[in-house]
């Protein structure tokens, strides 16, 4: 997990002076020292450090076991920022967070370096159940992959978007495991990409999620039914053998999901059966407004 405090100082050189002695390898022991005492799980992993004027973003990382670890993170990057002011007295703390992190906005620093969990799932699907089960062709599921989640991202200027509905099955497993929602914005960020493979008979599918923000600890995990569900996936709780074990089980899950979603949703509009299925099985049949009308003119029981 990341957070990014912005500080300021009189001058850019000052700030520059900082930046240095924070990416300096021979201070970062001393650093991780003073990070991680707040916390038996959080570790500091590394500082990277962006100038704008005379303002200093520093985005430190750090491991944070089975918790998402925002809370863990920020504790530690308060640490930090007292043990600083000793040696930097003019430095101006402006705020604990100074968007850099980048928390609940589509980021690029995101999409590039990731922020909680980054995974990559993969999938092969034979001709046979490309033909059969998903009533279409691996050609044509190839072919609108890049027209559409490619090069129509593109021309829309997606950060990150380049899938076809990977914050629906994002938003849904959320809420389900007690993850916080508002995370959905960076957690859905994933390029989909699908080849022809074996002499162009089969199908391979990935889905690449560089920043997947979940825990099993905290939070909403806690809720009766988000625990129930967390339980069901195998997950509930901090993993005591290998701590953060969960968590990482747990993006997977999400990842794995999405890719399912993925495939099902390309190959119903490259089968032009989306259309149809919302009509079929979305839509009623009956006219609500006379359904209403009729339950309002039913007699009441006391």
């Amino acid at each position: 997990m990341t957070r990014a405090p912005a500080v300021r100082f009189p001058s850019a050189r000052r700030a520059a002076e900082l930046k240095a002695f924070l990416e300096d390898p021979a201070n970062f022991d001393t650093l991780a020292m003073v990070f991680n005492r707040s916390s038996r799980f959080g570790r500091l992993q590394g500082v990277k450090c962006a100038i704008a004027g005379r303002n200093l973003y520093m985005r430190f990382s750090c491991s944070t076991g089975d918790a998402m670890g925002m809370n863990m993170v920020s504790k530690g990057v308060q640490n930090v920022l007292d043990y600083l002011q000793a040696d930097f007295p003019d430095m101006d703390v402006i705020s604990i967070s100074g968007n850099f992190c980048s928390d609940k906005k589509s980021a690029a620093v995101n999409w590039i370096d990731g922020r909680g969990k980054s995974v990559v799932c993969e999938a092969v699907i034979k001709e046979e159940v490309v033909k059969k089960v998903l009533k279409t062709n691996v050609q044509a599921l190839v072919e609108l992959n890049v027209i559409k989640n490619l090069a129509g991202s593109a021309v829309a200027g997606a950060l990150g978007g380049f899938n076809a509905h990977a914050s629906n099955i994002v938003a849904a497993i959320f809420i389900a495991t007690g993850q916080d929602p508002a995370q959905n914005v960076e957690s859905s960020q994933c390029i989909t990409m699908l080849e022809a493979i074996n002499d162009g008979k089969d199908l391979h599918i990935s889905v690449t999620m560089p920043s997947i923000e979940v825990g099993t600890v905290g939070g909403g995990t806690q809720l009766a039914s988000q625990s129930a569900c967390l339980d069901l996936l195998g997950v509930k709780g901090a993993n005591r053998e290998s701590p953060g074990s969960n968590a990482r089980l747990l993006a997977t899950v999400v990842a794995g999901a999405v890719l399912a979603g993925e495939l099902s949703l390309i190959s119903a509009q490259a089968a032009g059966h989306l259309v149809k299925s919302h009509m079929k099985y979305n839509r009623s049949s009956k006219d609500m407004s006379k359904t209403l009308a009729e339950e309002t003119d039913k007699p009441k029981k006391c």
